[in-house]
């Protein structure tokens, strides 16, 4: 089994401290370190993908730039990676959404991942327009993917839902590759829709033993539709020659985190409506001790921003080691990032993967040429 790393592109802004934001939280200053311009998100494509990433996401919110535009942007700067855009279903047509992805295939050689986002915090949907509850948002993503993937087959489309509506929809041209659809929800609503519609299931840096119950229910609702599901994890990653090292950097960025901030921010996520947000509060409750909540698994991150808010944290060795641990839960595809992203690309690309490909697990897609520049650091 070869695992695949996908690595992220921080179009809210860049930092050495921790940018937060997301989940109906604005984006700190610190975001303002590293603007998100096309050249410098372009640094980071092309570190990703010369180091063996696979893939890298992007945000989607108000907090960030538009995920659609600034990779499409981007992609010229690089050649092999591929793009996880995230986007929103409820704001804009199945049809058109389809047919932007085909463009984006032909126009990159295949290089579109979708990372569909129903949306969980209600008063940010509100402002883009749509006033759907959480429940119905998730039922309208439902019969947007059955829309988007009927026209992606060449299919002439027809469907009256409860909330989507469409007549003698097609495509003149399908995308070639389909992209895959990646999902994560933690919701028994949002479990279904990805039992029926999607490729690949993320979920957020949870301890190992929820990790594996979330596998576990999702393949047990795919079964039941006769399909079978990948599964990605979402994490941050600090990762070091030694052990020590890599705590000093957390500790450092734990500092930097004014008791204002964290206040703040944890008063507007205990708000959210999302069920994976509130999973990740409870690993540390916006307390700032025993943050380590597993081995190498430390929770710090998710006290200034939202969604993800884990990071792997130690040596080379151990950070190589968590990843495997997750790996043999059933976790096949892995999307990272740090800060700042440009530098802990090269950390996480010249330190931990060397490891992995060394044991089997991973194999650069580049091929031999790739291969023949990972050289493991120490640790």
């Amino acid at each position: 089994m070869s695992l695949t790393f996908h690595w992220f592109l921080p179009t809210n802004g860049d930092s050495r401290h921790v940018v937060g934001g997301g989940h109906g939280t604005p984006a700190t200053a610190s975001g303002r370190d590293r603007p998100p311009t096309v050249g410098y998100l372009g640094q980071i494509a092309r570190a990703a993908e010369d180091l063996g990433f696979e893939g890298a996401l992007t945000p989607t919110g108000a907090w960030c730039e538009d995920a659609w535009l600034t990779t499409a942007m981007v992609s010229r700067h690089t050649e092999r990676l591929k793009f996880l855009v995230a986007f929103r279903p409820g704001f804009v047509s199945p049809t058109l959404a389809a047919q932007m992805a085909s463009t984006f295939q032909r126009q990159t050689g295949g290089r579109l991942l979708l990372n569909v986002v129903t949306g969980g915090e209600s008063h940010e949907q509100r402002a883009y327009g749509d006033f759907l509850d959480k429940d119905d948002r998730y039922r309208r993503t439902g019969e947007f993917l059955q829309i988007v993937r009927e026209l992606w087959e060449g299919k002439a489309v027809d469907l009256k839902g409860e909330h989507l509506r469409v007549e003698d929809a097609r495509l003149a041209r399908v995308p070639d590759p389909v992209p895959e659809v990646y999902f994560g929800g933690s919701s028994p609503i949002a479990g279904e829709i990805a039992a029926r519609h999607v490729d690949v299931y993320l979920t957020w840096g949870e301890p190992p033993a929820q990790v594996a119950e979330k596998i576990a229910w999702i393949r047990g609702l795919a079964a039941r539709q006769g399909r079978t599901v990948r599964f990605g994890i979402r994490l941050h990653v600090i990762t070091r020659d030694t052990s020590a090292a890599a705590w000093a950097e957390a500790d450092r960025l734990l500092a930097g985190f004014d008791p204002a901030t964290v206040a703040s921010v944890q008063a507007g996520l205990a708000r959210s409506e999302s069920e994976g947000q509130r999973r990740m509060l409870s690993l540390h409750g916006g307390d700032r001790n025993g943050l380590e909540i597993h081995p190498n698994l430390w929770a710090g991150i998710g006290l200034v921003r939202g969604g993800a808010g884990t990071a792997l944290v130690g040596s080379h060795t151990e950070v190589a080691d968590r990843i495997k641990e997750y790996a043999a839960l059933g976790i096949e595809e892995f999307v990272l990032s740090g800060y700042p992203h440009l530098e802990e690309a090269y950390w996480f690309g010249e330190g931990v993967l060397p490891r992995l490909a060394a044991e089997g697990l991973w194999r650069h897609p580049a091929g031999e040429q790739g291969a023949a520049v990972q050289v493991p650091f120490a640790g």
